[in-house]
């Protein structure tokens, strides 16, 4: 969610909150790391999680290090209750998301233009707005690739089979991920840092990857259900 144009100094920010947010970006860049190191000695057998898992630390942190070592590992697999399994196939949504609202995000700051290209000032007022439409649909792009890495080896479909059953099992999921994640950044963005703080929140700033990593949170709260269901119908597998 790159930021408007400038409208706050960003000297009203709380010294607390910057030191706050670089020792959080700082905590679940090492446990991503962490996280790194011991699946390229100890891979899973499902080879996309190695990447689900280093990324869903940039936002969960010491709770993803915790939910990789005591159920995410493929010893683990046997004793997962249903409600983890749920957890597990959350994170690998919510893991194309956060790769996708990165890839977004680092376009738009390195080339604004490409706001313009997604609606900015002939749509919306606000640039974020146009920066969401581009985190969505490389959200989408890449959770999209994540479950199709899933599903098409473990159901031995072809390349159309799997992309419609990828399709069909993370549309909503992802929806709901990026909803509550859209909507935590709404708050954050025009009424704490807007309104109350009066500062502007841009992705060159750690306050705004720190927001990202609560928003991230969010999604996940607001996707959990929807993955629930999706894999009681069986249209997503346990994992």
């Amino acid at each position: 969610m790159v930021h408007r144009v400038q409208k706050f100094h960003n000297s009203h920010m709380p010294p607390w909150l910057h030191d706050l947010s670089l020792a959080m970006l700082a905590l679940a860049g090492l446990c991503s790391a962490v996280l790194a190191v011991h699946l390229l000695k100890h891979p899973q057998r499902m080879w996309i999680m190695n990447l689900v898992w280093p990324l869903c630390a940039l936002f969960g942190s010491l709770w993803i290090l915790w939910q990789y070592f005591r159920h995410g590992r493929s010893d683990a697999a046997g004793r997962r209750s249903f409600a983890v399994s749920v957890a597990n196939g959350t994170l690998h949504c919510g893991s194309g998301c956060t790769l996708g609202d990165l890839l977004a995000e680092a376009l738009v700051w390195v080339a604004p233009v490409i706001a313009t290209w997604f609606g900015w000032r002939h749509l919306f007022r606000e640039r974020i707005f146009a920066v969401w439409v581009l985190d969505y649909l490389l959200a989408f792009a890449v959770g999209i690739a994540f479950q199709y890495f899933t599903l098409a080896p473990m159901r031995g479909l072809s390349f159309l089979q799997g992309i419609r059953a990828a399709v069909k099992a993370d549309a909503l999921s992802l929806t709901a991920w990026q909803i509550g994640m859209y909507g935590f950044m709404a708050i954050a963005y025009f009424h704490w840092f807007g309104t109350l703080l009066h500062t502007s929140l841009s992705p060159d700033r750690p306050e705004f990857w720190f927001m990202m990593q609560l928003a991230m949170a969010c999604g996940f709260i607001t996707s959990y259900p929807v993955n629930w269901w999706l894999i009681r119908k069986g249209i997503k597998d346990r994992m």
